[in-house]
């Protein structure tokens, strides 16, 4: 086929595709940061060139998702998976209650369990996490609660969240700044860059100041909140290029608005899902009042087109588009950098797909 489309489209589910614009900015500043004649891979972490950058790096959340003083940024290391750690760490005083929906709220759950009693909520386990459990009560003697709003393997999506009296806490990894939400609700949340708001190397996490009130335990530095805090981030060299990159991706999203990039990514998905449903060769593997606006998932009905169908989506310059390997099948990450046009690539192939 001879498809118009000659740029790469990419659905990777993380690293993940970012605005251009972004990539730009990071790439002078490789080559001169803010006229120093030198990297930004080269300069000191104290100057005060990225003592500014990592300032509004922290600022950009909590403007964009409309958050007070009450609140405080941090921008660690070790992705969300440290956070499965450090969040019980510093809070899991007696008992928290965690929901499991997806590979990732599991991997949560099993960290939590080395610090003091995890109740389970509820689990779409069942299913393969096919779906968002909804029939649960969050127990009020926890010292807090933990969701994952977004499954990137199953394809998957919490669209709304519970009322919690007992503080909130949230893996918004891979669907951050997608849509507007009442970022009021949550004490913490915490989302690695490399899926939604920057390249790998960087996690970004939204803090509750009054919550450190309630550590208890003895903490080594590094993996408590308040030596960060306490050192504006910096208390030791952070990962500068990551968080100068997503810095130009927050601009980027400020600029854009919350508003029209979740009017963007309503739109790519239904484009997409309304292809899979109506078309003979494909079925969605996620419930359909569940389904993800990032990372959308399906199976062909016969399996042994797998391999037609990828390289249908090559010769389209199509890529990313595998599914998880413990999930198989196909997945198409439509993060916010990804534009409509990709989308319509993807669903030409589909269109055309013949055995």
């Amino acid at each position: 086929m001879n498809y118009k489309m000659k740029k790469i489209h990419n659905f990777s589910a993380g690293p993940a595709i970012l605005p251009k614009i972004a990539i730009e900015n990071s790439i002078k500043a490789l080559k001169d940061f803010y006229g120093t004649g030198l990297s930004l891979i080269e300069v000191s972490h104290r100057g005060k060139e990225f003592v500014e950058v990592m300032d509004e790096a922290r600022k950009l959340p909590l403007e964009i998702l409309g958050l007070n003083n009450d609140y405080e940024t941090l921008f660690l290391q070790g992705g969300a998976s440290l956070q499965f750690c450090m969040v019980p760490y510093n809070f899991l005083n007696q008992k928290a209650a965690y929901i499991k929906t997806g590979v990732w709220a599991g991997n949560a759950t099993k960290e939590a369990k080395l610090f003091g009693e995890v109740e389970v909520l509820a689990s779409s386990e069942d299913k393969n996490y096919s779906y968002i459990p909804k029939d649960y009560k969050i127990s009020a003697d926890a010292d807090y609660f933990h969701c994952t709003s977004n499954n990137t393997i199953y394809g998957t999506q919490m669209h709304s969240f519970p009322d919690c009296e007992i503080p909130m806490f949230c893996d918004m990894s891979s669907d951050i700044f997608s849509r507007k939400i009442d970022a009021s609700k949550f004490d913490l949340i915490y989302a690695g860059a490399q899926k939604n708001m920057g390249p790998a190397g960087t996690t970004l996490v939204i803090i509750k100041k009054s919550l450190l009130e309630k550590i208890t335990r003895k903490i080594p530095s590094m993996l408590d909140y308040r030596t960060h805090l306490n050192k504006d981030s910096m208390y030791n060299t952070p990962s500068v290029f990551a968080v100068y990159c997503s810095l130009q991706v927050l601009k980027w999203i400020k600029e854009k608005g919350i508003e029209k990039i979740e009017a963007d990514n309503r739109i790519k998905q239904q484009t997409l899902y309304n292809e899979i449903d109506n078309n003979e060769f494909f079925y969605g593997t996620a419930a359909k009042d569940d389904r993800s606006w990032m990372n959308v998932t399906f199976l062909m009905k016969d399996d042994k087109h797998n391999e037609k169908f990828l390289e249908m989506c090559k010769e389209a310059k199509i890529i990313g588009i595998k599914g998880h390997r413990s999930a198989g099948g196909f997945r198409a990450s439509l993060y916010n950098a990804l534009e409509l046009d990709s989308v319509e690539a993807l669903v030409d192939v589909m269109k055309n797909f013949k055995p």
